[in-house]
């Protein structure tokens, strides 16, 4: 399975019958499922090559955290009502309190800021379904495209979407918009070269 998998999904439709598929669903090691445009969607964790950014993506978000939120790769689900989405992002930086109730997802309410690293196979729903429904809810959103070797930033959410964003080339500094408000160092972002040392 490199490729997401749309699986059936209860005769309903309804968004709450939909989440609570997901949450109990058994995925292999290695997969997420997640709920994108009325469907369960089963797909494989970040590629190896990916570590290495959400690590240095992950220790500065840290530092420029709003209090009492936290950066984390965990697998954890995020539901997000008004879309009838639910999405398990690469990174995200939470509340903390979110996590000290029961159930198996948190609310997308909870994010300060998401971080998506796209593949071949999850390229379009990272930047067409997520950033549709994180635009209307997620203060901020960083997509690195691994492919093309750039990372925009995407803030002000609205109703309609996303008002501002940014791009640059892995390598040259981005400005991180409020509430975090720095410059992220991008320059251990682009895979290593494959050229011998000198």
């Amino acid at each position: 399975m490199e490729r997401p998998t749309p699986i059936g999904a209860p005769p309903s439709g309804e968004f709450e019958n939909l989440l609570r598929t997901v949450e109990e669903l058994a995925t292999p090691d290695g997969y997420k499922a997640e709920l994108i445009r009325g469907k369960i969607v089963v797909s494989p964790w970040s590629e190896l090559r990916c570590m290495k950014p959400m690590k240095l993506l992950r220790r500065q978000l840290g530092a420029h955290a709003p209090d009492g939120h936290a950066p984390d790769t965990a697998p954890f689900l995020f539901s997000f009502a008004h879309s009838e989405r639910a999405f398990g992002p690469d990174l995200h930086v939470s509340d903390e309190a979110a996590f000290d109730a029961d159930g198996r997802h948190a609310d997308g309410e909870a994010l300060s800021l998401v971080a998506e690293l796209t593949s071949v196979s999850t390229k379009d729903a990272d930047w067409q379904d997520k950033l549709e429904a994180y635009g209307r809810q997620v203060p901020v959103y960083l997509i690195l495209d691994m492919q093309s070797e750039e990372i925009a930033a995407f803030w002000d959410p609205s109703p309609q979407g996303y008002r501002s964003h940014t791009t640059v080339t892995f390598g040259k500094p981005l400005h991180v918009p409020a509430p975090f408000d720095f410059d992220l160092d991008t320059s251990g972002f682009a895979a290593e070269s494959a050229e011998p040392a000198e």
